[in-house]
């Protein structure tokens, strides 16, 4: 997987890819648009953060590079690329159980806190593109 030079796109089947960890300056676009949503991106090797709306979805820390991001009532799935591990925090709905899987394993259920927002650790670097899914238990 390659970084999103453009730092945002929409992809044909309807999902998100946006960040670029091979950056050195903090980058950042706002007011893209995607279906029907305004999105706001920052991004580079220390951090990458994605808003909807001025609201919260995603964070990690390093930077990443996420690809088919598709977030549902029921939760989130995308794929994530990096350098290193890194940790990741999305924003769910508050108080609710997720089951979580990272490359296809059962990483087992969290809650969310009262904010909503929910952490996970991922192993990352060698060019591996992690698939990651959070879906409500």
């Amino acid at each position: 997987m390659a970084v999103i030079e453009e730092l945002i796109r929409s992809e044909a089947d309807g999902s998100l890819s946006f960040g670029n960890y091979e950056l050195s300056e903090k980058s950042k676009k706002s007011g893209f648009e995607h279906n029907g949503d305004l999105y706001k991106v920052k991004t580079f090797h220390e951090i990458t953060r994605l808003e909807r709306n001025d609201l919260f979805v995603y964070e990690s820390v390093p930077g990443t590079v996420v690809t088919e991001l598709k977030a549902t009532e029921d939760g989130i799935t995308f794929n994530v690329e990096g350098k290193e591990d890194a940790q990741i925090t999305l924003e769910l709905e508050p108080g609710c159980e997720y089951d979580i899987q990272v490359s296809g394993n059962d990483e087992g259920k969290m809650k969310t806190n009262l904010g909503g927002k929910l952490s996970l650790s991922v192993e990352l670097g060698d060019g591996k593109v992690i698939p990651v899914s959070v879906k409500k238990a």
